[in-house]
């Protein structure tokens, strides 16, 4: 399999590209500086420029079979990146794992009354921003996934995707580690979930 990860740089992103080749699937980084780009250790990592909020034209992904957006927000970017990008990815005739934050959108609520005011502190105006890009890349076909509060952290062999409807309203704010989070994306990619829609990514049992 063909997996290209939007975010290849971030915190989660390197791991979902990690994740990828020791699988043995093709990775493909998609980066604003590939000349920055440090490659994993293994290796093997096909990169391209991508700026979702650039002049310059979007990489042809046709070769791909799946892409992975792990976008963030980051200090430098306005207001609109994360629309930008998903306006780009709901566009592309791939199949798109979208990134996205449990707390925001169609999962406000769900991680509990202490989580979301958690979320409603620290990301705040931010949450509008993800609820708008999750809404268009559902709406072009994506699985969107909300994730909780990310920690630092080995992979959870217990690790699982539950779906938003099925997930059941913690008291304790949730967490998971990025590398389970990643670990759960890559899983997705190779056993799709049937009418998955939005999943919430789950540490434990």
């Amino acid at each position: 399999m063909r997996i290209a990860v939007l975010g290849a740089t971030g915190r989660v992103g390197r791991l979902v590209v990690d994740q990828v080749v020791e699988r043995g699937h093709e990775a493909v980084a998609l980066v604003r500086s590939p000349q920055k780009y440090a490659q994993p250790a293994r290796g093997g990592v096909e990169v391209r420029q991508a700026d979702v909020t650039g002049p310059q034209p979007f990489p042809d992904l046709s070769d791909v079979d799946v892409v992975v957006s792990a976008l963030g927000i980051s200090k430098g970017d306005g207001p609109g990146a994360l629309v930008a990008g998903a306006r780009i990815l709901a566009a592309l005739p791939v199949r798109t794992l979208w990134l996205g934050a449990l707390g925001s959108g169609v999962s406000t609520g769900a991680g509990g009354g202490i989580y979301q005011a958690v979320m409603k502190m620290f990301v705040g105006k931010e949450l509008a921003e993800k609820a708008a890009a999750d809404a268009i890349v559902l709406e072009g076909g994506a699985t969107v996934f909300h994730a909780p509060d990310l920690w630092v952290g080995d992979v959870s062999a217990a690790r699982r995707n539950v779906p938003l409807a099925q997930y059941p309203k913690p008291f304790l704010p949730p967490h998971a580690s990025r590398a389970t989070v990643a670990a759960l994306i890559v899983d997705e990619a190779e056993r799709p979930t049937s009418g998955a829609g939005v999943l919430v990514p789950v540490a434990g049992a």
